[in-house]
């Protein structure tokens, strides 16, 4: 992982938890404690935390700039793109099937190219990049809006998305362990998983990093997921548990 996006995810942590340790943050990206005091540092210099012995605070002045989506798109990786264009492929015409609103399924939006289907989102970003092609049809859902992540979320959306069926659904995560998946925004990860239960085929996509990686918030079972896609295997007690819940890995061949 990138330190731009370790430092998106730090940020988005102490939003939720108020402060975090060097150690959490070595738990939680699987780095060294030099490592994590760099990014700290970095945070620092921008004004974005406050260190502390032994970790950071927030600043009582934060604005949330660091963590909108719009900044996280510039930190698309190559490997997102790769697995952006993996999971196109798997779409066929006249599929049904449902986005969510991370950047990495909005790579799969991007290399969408089929004559006809159907896409459901709550992500605006995907809705806009799907409106410039022939032959998608688009059902954005309503809701209240995330303005920094520029999703829209609530009872209201997940009551909406119970009385629709697709053939594919295609989630991005904070992380992948034997726990199951995870992220760190409570609502984000309850929609996620309606957008789950409504496809015959949920199809994670995940960077190498996000593996054996735990959020603060546990939004699916593994036994829920039929197919990973990611940039390269992973370990092989990472792919020994994947084995054992008949989950798919699909790599770049």
């Amino acid at each position: 992982m990138y330190q731009e996006e370790r430092m998106i995810q730090i940020v988005d942590y102490l939003k939720l938890h108020k402060r975090i340790s060097v150690d959490d943050i070595c738990e939680i990206f699987n780095i060294s404690r030099d490592t994590a005091r760099r990014d700290l540092v970095k945070l620092e210099e921008h004004q974005k935390i406050i260190r502390t012995r032994g970790g950071a605070i927030l600043p009582s002045f934060h604005h949330d700039s660091i963590s909108n989506y719009n900044e996280r798109l510039l930190t698309v990786s190559e490997e997102k793109q790769v697995i952006g264009q993996l999971a196109a492929s798997l779409v066929r015409n006249k599929d049904r099937i449902i986005l969510d609103s991370s950047t990495t399924v909005q790579a799969c939006a991007e290399k969408l190219n089929v004559q006809e289907c159907s896409v459901i989102t709550n992500s605006i970003n995907q809705a806009d990049v799907l409106s410039r092609k022939d032959g998608v049809s688009i059902h954005l859902l309503g809701g209240h809006l995330q303005k920094e992540h520029r999703y829209v979320y609530g009872s209201s959306v997940i009551a909406t998305l119970s009385h629709y069926f697709v053939d594919k659904a295609f989630i991005g995560i904070g992380g992948i362990s034997a726990h199951g998946l995870s992220l760190i925004h409570e609502e984000d990860g309850m929609l996620k998983h309606q957008m789950m239960k409504q496809a015959d085929q949920v199809i994670v996509l995940a960077d190498h990093s996000k593996f054996g990686k735990k959020f603060p918030y546990r939004f699916a079972d593994l036994s829920e997921i039929n197919i990973v896609i990611t940039d390269r295997l992973p370990d092989p007690d990472m792919l020994d548990i994947f084995q054992h819940h008949d989950i798919e890995v699909i790599v770049p061949s």
